[in-house]
Formats: structure tokens, sequence, C-alpha cells
């Protein structure tokens, strides 16, 4: 059986020419970076050549990037380090309702430890109200945490404009990039903000290995202790073919991105065109055109996540219901449920496609069709 993957805002595959830059340096450089003898300095080497490709791909200084093990902890460097540093200064985070996780069970964390936390609300596009975010905002904010694009859905928040109302605000501001990095350009300077979250796996890196722009001047507590690694902002030795893999990755993601971007839109259209010949019941979760383009998320009417999840695995599709982080479980989708509200059926009957490497048109046309003999078998019965 033929096995379709598209799946890629879960996780995408390592591009070959990335395992091959990784392979090449695992087998002849394996000295520590930190160690003053020539295999230790061959590695450092390598390793400041990364970090400045890396920080002038996004805009950024190289003394101004943390090297992670991937999303997740740049994302709690982020906003625990900003808070703690900072709480002298206040004790309030505003973040919104459809951030992943890892911002918003770091922000759940935070209130227990006695921080004062606001959700901005979306609307049905997926997108916060900057009047809301205005209103907010105290003279406490000491950290506003709004993701760039998310991850289920694809919506892509406004962060120049954000960026525009923090311009004479103390508060830092952090934007998770981790889906949007790879897809759109991304400027740090042009942007405007303070903290930034990526991690290479989505855009074809290994897995293990991310990073944090944090922009210079900006106060932020280590959460590891150790050594005097990444300025002493984060102890550990560096993961350095990791660090190369991610390179190598930005380098191939910087590649005819506008074309790629071309045809996962065309992708989008093809599916939905698709479901328009059969005659099922659809809907699309948020906006087609103005979101990042390789994520679709589609709600199937008269049907359930569970069985349409199983059924494409058995057709030999691999989709999602939305966060890896949540696989497994059958909890309507948070994002969701903060745009359409806990009664909507959308909740509950909702499927994202994400497209990326190695994906043909053949294969989506096979997909969708597959995807609407599912939906008429869920529904007629």
């Amino acid at each position: 059986m033929e096995r379709i993957y598209l799946d890629h805002a879960a996780t995408s595959p390592v591009h070959p020419k990335v395992a091959e830059e990784m392979s090449s340096f695992m087998t002849n450089t394996y000295g520590n970076p930190s160690s003053i003898h020539s295999f230790g300095r061959e590695s450092r080497r390598l390793l400041d050549d990364a970090r400045a490709f890396i920080a002038k791909s996004i805009g950024a200084k190289p003394n101004e990037l943390i090297f992670t093990s991937g999303g997740t902890e740049a994302d709690n460097l982020a906003i625990i380090g900003a808070v703690m540093g900072n709480k002298h200064k206040g004790n309030h985070i505003i973040t919104t309702k459809i951030e992943h996780h890892a911002v918003l069970h770091t922000c759940q964390y935070l209130e227990q430890e006695g921080f004062h936390v606001t959700y901005l609300d979306v609307n049905e596009k997926g997108l916060i109200s900057l009047e809301q975010l205005s209103a907010e905002l105290t003279d406490q904010t000491i950290l506003v945490t709004i993701m760039y694009g998310n991850n289920e859905i694809g919506s892509i928040q406004p962060i120049h404009e954000i960026a525009k109302i923090l311009a004479d605000h103390p508060a830092v501001f952090h934007t998770d990039a981790v889906q949007a990095i790879g897809a759109v350009q991304i400027d740090v300077q042009e942007m405007n903000v303070d903290l930034l979250s990526m991690s290479a796996h989505k855009i074809n890196g290994p897995k293990g290995t991310g990073f944090l722009y944090a922009k210079q001047g900006i106060r932020l507590s280590p959460l590891s202790f150790g050594g005097e690694q990444e300025l002493k902002r984060r102890a550990g030795t560096e993961n350095v073919p990791g660090i190369i893999g991610m390179q190598k990755a930005l380098e191939l993601a910087d590649l005819g991105r506008e074309e790629k971007a071309e045809v996962y839109q065309d992708y989008k259209r093809t599916m939905l065109s698709i479901f328009n010949e059969e005659g099922i019941g659809y809907e699309v979760n948020g906006e087609m055109e103005s979101a990042l383009p390789h994520v679709l998320n589609v709600y199937f009417k008269g049907t359930n996540v569970e069985q349409l999840l199983v059924n494409l695995d058995l057709s030999g599709v691999a989709a999602s219901s939305g966060s890896a982080c949540t696989a497994g479980s059958i909890d309507p989708s948070h994002v969701l449920l903060a745009m359409f509200g806990k009664e909507s059926e959308r909740t509950k009957a909702s499927i994202r496609f994400s497209f990326g490497l190695g994906n043909t048109i053949e294969e989506i046309e096979k997909a969708a069709n597959e995807t609407a003999r599912i939906v008429k078998r869920l529904t007629t019965r």
C-alpha cells in the first residue's frame, strides 16, 4: 500500500543533504567545542560558522542566538527566563488561547508560581484583537508571548502591529515562530521582537535541535546550570551535529521559498476542488490565502476526528487532528474551542493536512479522493 505523509506540521523528514552534512561531521569532527585542543577548536569553528549563518538568516547577531534542544525548550527559556529576569518590574503575562502547549503549559506553571496571565481571545479566523491586547496591557505587564503562525490552522498573527503597540511599553515581546520559519521570511529586526523560538525538525532538519533568538540587552534568567556554554545562558555541551544539520536545513528552506509556498497553496486548492466534486460537506477552519501555506485544517460535517484519523491511516494517509503533542488524545482541539466555542461540532470533526518535502500533486489528489470516500461512508451509515 502506498503511504502518503501529510503531517509535516508535526514533524518533517530529514532532507538527504542535511543527513549527509550531519553524517560527515559525526564521523570526522567529534571534539567538544569547549575543549582547547585541535579537535575541540575544529568543532568550535564549525559551531561558530553555523551560529553566524543562522543569525544572518533571521537578521540577528551571532551572540543573540541560544542553541536549545528544540522549540519547547526555546519557548520555556523565553517565557520563564524573561519573567524571572524581569519579575522586579511586574507579575503580568499576556498570551493567547491558541498557543502551542509549550507556551500554554509554561504560562500555567507560572500562574502556580503567583504570576497573573491573561489569555487573549481569537475570532473565527484564529486572530487576536489588537484592541483587546492594548486594553489588557498594564504597568505590571512584563511579557507578551504571541505565536507567529498557528500549528493547527495556520493563522498568522499581526506581529508587526503587536510590536508597534509594545514599542512604548517595557514588556518583553516573544513569538513562537516554530511553524513559521521556513514557510515565510523571518527578520527579527523588521519584526521588532525581543525573543523568537525555532525548531529544526519542522523544516527537514534533525529532531532535538532548535534555538532562541534573544535580543541583545534582554534580561533572561537561565533554566539550566553547569558549564558556561551559550554565554552562560544555557549550560551543556552544544549538539554540534544537530546545529550543523539545522544550518543546512535553513539554507535549503530559503531556496525557492516563494515557489514552494505557491505549490502548497495549489495543493490546498486541489484538495478542496476534489471535495467539491465529490459533494461532501466540509468547511475550512481559518483562512486559505493569508495563512501559513503548508497548513490546511478542514471540518467534515457529520464525522468525528477519531474515525477520520483511523480510517485515513488504514488507507495509507497520515494526517492529524492538530498538535502532535496531543497525539492519542481525543480531547477537542483547544485552538478550535477558542475559535468556535465548546458547542461547535468543528472541535470534534476537523482534520489538519500539512504539506512538505516529498509530496506530489498525485499524492494530494489520491489523499483527497480517499478522504472524500471515507467521509461519504461515515456520513451515510
